[in-house]
């Protein structure tokens, strides 16, 4: 790299720097505002008891045809 090259930088550089203390010396007298987000609500959503039925149902029939499956794997005597 040549020296002029290297000066252009360098001057560069210090130009970039004295905006940033010009910046921040504006930014010192002002009060700083502290932006917060709203509040996000956590957890689960609530069911309704038409919803709860709906899963109870569904879970009904499921754990039914599971021990329908399990029956008919222990009459059959396993996985031969």
């Amino acid at each position: 790299m040549e020296l002029a090259e290297l000066l252009q930088q360098l001057r560069q550089r210090r130009q970039q720097c004295a905006q940033a203390i010009e910046l921040i010396q504006d930014l010192q007298g002002r009060p700083v505002e502290i932006v917060t987000k709203p509040p996000t609500r956590r957890g689960r959503k609530s069911m309704s008891p038409e919803e709860r039925r709906e899963v109870s149902e569904r879970m009904r029939r499921y754990w039914e045809r599971r021990r329908e499956a399990a029956a008919q794997v222990r009459t059959s005597g396993g996985f031969e």
